[in-house]
């Protein structure tokens, strides 16, 4: 559990907290406050009661901010949490009133994984801050304004018209804030031909298609397992492999899908990490199997980048963000490489000076002004839920 508060008019973060291992006895729960100075001090423990599950460790820790909050007269206007499926009922951030509460817990069975816990979260804040309003800010909601042809799936109709079974798309907050900053960065804000794909990567990777500041398709689906190959997740495969492996060796589709989930992707093409420094550090020594690890990632990236050209009709800009997007340059270097006859040529120093927060063009000028670019723009997904959960509550 992530939790910080943040200015939403400048977006400085004044705390920071890390709750790990919740709900069990080895619990912890740390937090930092940022001083006179500016910077942000080493990290505290803190003490945590008897109860060990959300509500108490967040009663914890809304203790020790709200103390810091009153010593510095720092009000709490407003709680953002991020939910996230919205299903098919929430195409923007909401107010957390009971409605909205008992349509989230409905969105429970299209993510039964991650749903409950966001709405632990929520309600164990509540019980601590019962006067400062609750905002849940949604995963899906970005996506929603994909057309059906993007969306919809080729199964029965009665999946889609009873259980909605459809796409969805997952980090929509990352894909909104770094589509509006890159259409800042280059100077086209609020056009509304701006033609970007968007590429989060991290442990869990998508794409979007956005066309001024609208998302129109994306890589992930109904679950964030389709789509690319991520950390540990497999990615797009041949949905005949469920009942394949099952036939073979006997397992439930319970199993297959956490295999596919959690021990497939980088770690299942490497056998050796799931992180793709360690990937890296492995591919330069020499290592095979990191080798193409690397090589099946940034392959099967350039495919579906190349794809969601096609909503688009053309591409302006390829952005890349998250702790993968953000500082691999081998990443963005060897994806580009097998764009390169799009006219995205890349430039090395500008492509190592983009890490660690850096952000800006990675390509060298092209050769015509309708060729695209590549831009790397470092995400911040708490300052989106934290100006929708001010604008929300104002």
């Amino acid at each position: 559990m992530k939790f910080a508060v943040v200015d939403p008019q400048n977006g400085a973060r004044l705390v920071t907290g890390l709750a790990e291992r919740v709900g069990t006895r080895e619990a912890s729960a740390s937090v930092r406050f940022v001083g006179t100075d500016g910077q942000f001090g080493q990290a505290a423990a803190l003490e945590l009661g008897d109860d060990t599950g959300h509500r108490g460790v967040l009663a914890v820790a809304l203790a020790a901010v709200q103390e810091w909050a009153r010593e510095h007269a720092v009000e709490l206007v407003a709680t953002g949490h991020r939910v996230v499926h919205g299903g098919e009922a929430f195409s923007a951030s909401v107010v957390l009133d009971e409605e909205a509460m008992d349509a989230v817990r409905e969105c429970i069975p299209l993510a039964p994984l991650h749903n409950p816990a966001n709405i632990a979260g929520v309600e164990a804040a509540r019980a601590v801050l019962p006067d400062v309003p609750h905002v849940a800010v949604f995963d899906t909601a970005f996506h929603q304004t994909m057309p059906a042809q993007a969306y919809r799936y080729a199964v029965p109709a009665e999946w889609a018209r009873d259980y909605g079974v459809r796409r969805y798309g997952f980090h929509g907050t990352s894909h909104r804030y770094v589509s509006a900053r890159a259409a800042r960065e280059l100077g086209r804000y609020g056009d509304p031909g701006l033609r970007l794909v968007t590429a989060h990567l991290g442990n869990g990777c998508s794409l979007a298609a956005v066309k001024g500041g609208r998302s129109l398709d994306t890589s992930m689906g109904l679950t964030p397992l389709e789509g690319l190959v991520m950390g540990t997740r497999s990615g797009d495969l041949d949905p005949g492999v469920l009942g394949y492996i099952h036939d073979r060796t006997g397992a439930d589709i319970s199993a297959i899908t956490a295999d596919l989930n959690k021990r497939s992707g980088l770690l299942g093409l490497s056998g050796i990490s799931n992180d793709m420094r360690t990937l890296d550090e492995a591919a330069e020594a020499g290592d095979e199997r990191a080798q193409l690890a690397i090589e099946v990632f940034t392959y099967r990236l350039a495919k579906y980048i190349a794809a969601l050209m096609v909503p688009l009709q053309g591409l302006d800009a390829l952005v890349f963000t998250g702790g993968i997007g953000e500082n691999s340059t081998t990443v963005r270097s060897a994806t580009l490489g097998h764009l390169r006859y799009l006219g995205l040529e890349v430039d090395p120093a500008a492509n190592q000076r983009c890490i660690r927060g850096e952000g800006g063009i990675i390509t060298r000028d092209p050769d015509s002004t309708r060729a695209p670019v590549a831009i790397v723009v470092p995400t911040d997904e708490e300052l989106v839920i934290a100006r929708d959960a001010a604008a929300l509550t104002r």
